[in-house]
């Protein structure tokens, strides 16, 4: 059939509509799902190095110059293990109310030797110790020095033979085995620290006396014995 010029040009133009939407790309609905985007990978944890142990230091003591007179110093020798050069150590005065006051420092040298010295002012006796703190690679360490002990010096005498079985100021009797020392003023039972020669012995106060001018102490006839005191003469005191 053959169609007619008109006909045929409205057919042709319904055919390229058809064709153009058929083309269009579809338009997606503000109402469809939009898909999530690709998760992102988690970062790989980071490792933490172990903690590499210190090691072990150790402290020595070789000699100590502890008993002194008011106003000398205290000195401390002695040696850091394991041995090295430049680490920091410090001598320790301990508190009368508790705790540690540096008194001195000093490197150690490169077999570890070290040389600490305190100046002591007050009489007394006072704890001591070494201190080091630690490095990188050491712990750290204390170690205990001994007893300071501060001296003063005193005119003494002593007593005993004759008057065996008297009584004495601070309660009881007077005998040979008596370890003791009398004072003027001293509270009885006060602990008094005596050096002499080289030995030392703490006794308490027993009894009053000496009345002798220039004479501090009276030493019953066993503290004589204890310190190898002679018949009159300097003691040393921590009173």
């Amino acid at each position: 059939m053959r169609l007619e010029p008109r006909r045929a040009a409205g057919l042709s133009g319904a055919l390229l509509s058809t064709t153009i939407i058929a083309a269009a790309p579809s338009v997606a609905s503000s109402d469809a799902p939009v898909p999530d985007p690709a998760p992102t990978p988690a970062a790989a944890p980071v490792a933490t190095p172990a903690a590499v142990p210190k090691a072990i230091s150790r402290l020595v003591v070789n000699t100590v110059r502890r008993d002194v007179i008011a106003g000398r110093r205290i000195v401390v020798r002695g040696r850091l293990q394991p041995a090295g050069a430049g680490r920091a150590v410090a001598l320790q005065v301990a508190g009368r109310r508790g705790g540690w006051t540096t008194v001195d420092h000093d490197r150690t040298d490169a077999r570890g030797r070290y040389v600490l010295a305190w100046r002591a002012g007050r009489i007394g006796t006072r704890r001591v110790r070494v201190d080091f703190g630690g490095t990188r690679d050491l712990g750290s360490a204390h170690r205990a020095a001994g007893p300071a002990r501060v001296y003063r010096r005193a005119f003494a005498s002593w007593y005993g033979p004759g008057l065996y079985g008297r009584r004495l100021a601070c309660g009881g009797r007077l005998s040979a085995g008596t370890l003791g020392v009398a004072h003027k003023t001293l509270p009885c039972g006060t602990e008094v620290t005596l050096h002499y020669r080289g030995r030392t012995v703490r006794v308490p106060v027993v009894d009053r006396g000496p009345y002798v001018g220039g004479r501090e102490f009276d030493l019953t006839a066993a503290t004589k014995a204890r310190l190898g005191f002679g018949s009159t003469g300097t003691v040393l005191t921590t009173r």
